[in-house]
């Protein structure tokens, strides 16, 4: 597998920036992961670097984007915080990855059994853990249960979280907004079933645009 190049990142539209996830996850779940040498990659980014992709996941420790979605060095920024929760930090970084290293997808990536998910639908409070479970808390009252939840709500829950956080993306970022506009990047949901590996997509329109034009990027990487 070829590290990932500016010329061939430039080639990339976001459509195949997500093809190339979903290709990856199939790669993970059928234990096919791809062959590469990563002291080779080491030392091909050691000028630079040119990722097609930034992540936002939660820290669980199941749920590595780079082995889910069986990534090499250089490939993909990772951006890693309980509960996938938004914040300016974030955002900046999310910001540096698209606008200035040009990354074509901006991906917020949930999962099952989540125990952030779980702790704020409990309202658990602890020190600083307090004020980022409160982040979720428009995922809760969007799934409109109150009492003691199960695992299944909780889910629900969690993806409801992630596709609050990628309406949030382009609400609270203007630079962000203008590129998803010019179809320049796209922001795209997922949830990581931590009993099978297997992601579930969610593309919402207006955040992905249908109709561009895509080219043979396996080949091209390989």
């Amino acid at each position: 597998m070829r590290t990932l190049t500016k010329e061939i990142q430039s080639q990339l539209s976001p459509l195949d920036a997500l093809k190339l996830l979903k290709n990856g996850n199939m790669r993970f779940v059928n234990n096919l992961k791809m062959n590469r040498n990563l002291l080779q990659q080491v030392n091909e980014t050691r000028d630079g670097q040119h990722p097609f992709a930034v992540i936002l996941s939660c820290i669980d420790s199941r749920t590595s984007a780079e082995l889910v979605f069986d990534q090499g060095l250089g490939d993909v920024f990772s951006i890693r915080i309980a509960g996938n929760v938004l914040n300016e930090d974030i955002l900046g970084s999310m910001e540096f990855a698209c606008k200035v290293a040009g990354a074509k997808i901006v991906v917020v990536l949930g999962h099952t059994k989540c125990g952030a998910i779980k702790g704020a639908c409990e309202h658990v409070e602890m020190g600083n853990l307090t004020s980022l479970l409160r982040k979720m808390s428009p995922a809760i009252t969007k799934t409109g249960w109150e009492g003691q939840y199960t695992m299944t709500q909780v889910n629900k829950v969690a993806t409801n979280n992630v596709h609050c956080v990628m309406d949030e993306i382009p609400e609270r970022s203007p630079i962000l907004k203008e590129m998803i506009e010019k179809g320049s990047i796209a922001v795209v949901g997922g949830m990581y079933d931590v009993e099978t590996g297997r992601i579930k997509f969610f593309e919402h329109p207006g955040l992905i645009h249908e109709h561009q034009e895509t080219y043979r990027v396996e080949a091209t990487m390989a």
